[in-house]
Formats: structure tokens, sequence, C-alpha cells
């Protein structure tokens, strides 16, 4: 009987302390005067109430450095910690780099011996950076993604995200038998679509060194073996690109966004290439607004055929002018 009461006690005194510790927790994000929401002014060091403005706490911890920089290079001049890890570097950036000038912190030139010095010391650091065959396969790799990145114009969240899939496709063995720049190819390809900015193969294929199919057959691979998810690229997220590069109007890209929409509803999009609708739909736009373009300068652009646009261009009118009727 003993224990059964001293059970049911400790379980009473478990439960008042969790209820306590939930009105604490409510209480620090609630405002004592009015119960409304409490923010936290970062520049003041304060903690205010969004309704009442009543200072909840003050002279907070600044954990941020003690100095101030106005621009980008007095920044870089006073911060006292490196770059940031990042997944383009085999090393992920932590080891060390020689710099290849040979001047000392001061800015004045080293002496033979010192130079000789220094080249020693690059060879041997440029050895200790890729200690096996696995790291050599991943920076000859990385080397390639941020080349042909850099060739299309893609963000870094694209590279960061392509060096990914390439670490995985390395660590579960997709490589033997077949090229390293044909994978890392197939990785830029499937990270600009999973990012929402979309390369045609036909691009993809211009900055490679590898072939149009070998790049399809290997992403095709990647994606089925890594169980990437990737949605069906939508011809919409083409046309800022190619309008930008015929130095349209706002106007002629949005009737363009607005031609593609009718085709979608009326289905005329299904299998067929989403470069050759967007292509063809930012050439009706611009001769709808009136603006100068010709189906060469729109090809150059798109790198598709003037027959493609032609033949797209027609079915995307055509699917305008029932909607219209309808």
């Amino acid at each position: 009987m003993t224990n059964a009461r001293l059970s049911a006690r400790a379980r009473r005194t478990e439960t008042e302390t969790e209820t306590e510790s939930e009105d604490v927790a409510d209480s620090d994000l609630a405002c004592p005067e009015c119960t409304g929401q409490l923010v936290v002014d970062d520049e003041h060091g304060e903690t205010i109430c969004e309704d009442c403005g009543l200072v909840v706490e003050e002279d907070s911890v600044d954990r941020g450095p003690e100095w101030r920089a106005f621009d980008s290079a007095e920044k870089n001049k006073k911060s006292r910690v490196g770059a940031p890890t990042t997944n383009t570097m085999h090393d992920k950036g932590l080891s060390t780099n020689i710099d290849w000038r040979n001047k000392d912190a001061y800015g004045n030139s080293l002496g033979s011996r010192q130079r000789e010095k220094m080249q020693r010391l690059r060879k041997w650091n440029e050895r200790f950076r890729t200690r096996d065959s696995k790291e050599r396969n991943l920076k000859q790799a990385l080397g390639e993604i941020d080349r042909m990145a850099s060739a299309l114009g893609l963000p870094n969240n694209v590279r960061e995200t392509a060096s990914v899939i390439y670490r995985r496709a390395l660590n579960e063995d997709l490589l033997p038998g077949r090229s390293i720049e044909g994978v890392s190819t197939s990785c830029v390809y499937a990270a600009a679509r999973q990012a929402g900015v979309p390369r045609s193969l036909d691009e993809i294929a211009d900055v490679s060194r590898v072939e149009k199919n070998e790049i399809a057959r290997t992403y095709r691979y990647v994606v089925r073996e890594l169980g990437l998810e990737v949605q069906p690229a939508d011809p919409e997220s083409y046309v800022p690109r190619f309008a930008s590069g015929l130095e349209l109007s706002d106007e002629a890209e949005h009737r363009a966004r607005s031609l593609l929409r009718n085709a979608k509803e009326k289905g005329v999009h299904s299998g067929k290439s989403p470069v050759g609708l967007a292509a063809a739909a930012v050439y009706a736009a611009a001769l709808l607004t009136n603006e100068k373009t010709t189906q060469a300068a729109v090809s150059d652009v798109a790198d598709i055929s003037e027959v493609t646009i032609r033949n797209r261009y027609h079915e995307l009118l055509e699917a305008e002018e029932t909607l219209g009727l309808a």
C-alpha cells in the first residue's frame, strides 16, 4: 500500500514539473503584459513585444565580430577565419593552400633558395591533398563540374548539388565502366533540373567533353541508381533566359508564359521538347507584342532548329485560338 502511494505521489510530482516547465516555455515566448509575440532586435540587443512595444530583455550578448566593415574588401581584410567548407572541393576546402606567387607577407620577392623551397612545398602539399585514387578521381570530377557550371552560367547552389550527387555516385561504386567526364556531366544536368534552372542536353553537350548520347545514357543510369527525384522540365523555366538573350520586354516574356499555360491546358505540350516549346512561345510572343526578332535569332539563342520553332509556333497559336473560341 505504501509503495502504491509513493508511486502515485511521484507521478503527480512529475506531471506538475512538466506543466511548470511548459508554462515557463510559454512565458518565454509571450509578452508578460499583453501576451503578444516577442521578437529579437539584434541591432540594439533587445527582445521586445510586437504588440505593445515592451522591452522584455536588453543588453543581450552580440555573438558577431567586434569590428565593422563597409565593403567586401574591408570585410575580407579584417576577417580572421577562412572560407566555409564546400562540397565543390575534394577535401571540402579544409586543407592548406600555398600561394603560387613567390612573395612574402610584406609583398617582397623571395630569394632563389626560398623560391626552390616553396616549390618543393607546393609539390608535396599537392601530393598530400590527394592520398589515393578515389581522391584523385574526385578532384578531377569536381574540377570538370566547376568548369561546366561556369561555362553554362549556373549558380553556386547547382555546383554544390552536382558535387554531392557525384560524391554519392562515387561512394556507391557507379563509376566502373563509365568515364569521369560522363558522370560529372550527368550530375550537372541533374542538379540544374533539380534547382529549377535547367539546361538542354545540347547546351550541356556543347561544354562537355563527351557525346550527347553518352550524357543521356549516363544521366538515366545515375538517376535510376541513386533514386533522384527529378521533375520533367517545365517549358516556362526556359523563357526568362531566352527572352533575356533576345533582349525582349517584360510584356513579351509574360505573353510567352501565357501561351505556354494555354498549351498545357490543351495538352499540346505532351511529348514535345520543352526547349522547342519555350523557343516557339518566345518567338510568337515577340510577334504578338510587335517586337523585332527572327526565327534565326531565336534558333541561335535556344540552340534548336528553325523547323522545330515553326512547327511549335503554329501549335501554340492554334491552342490559343481554340481556348479563345471556347
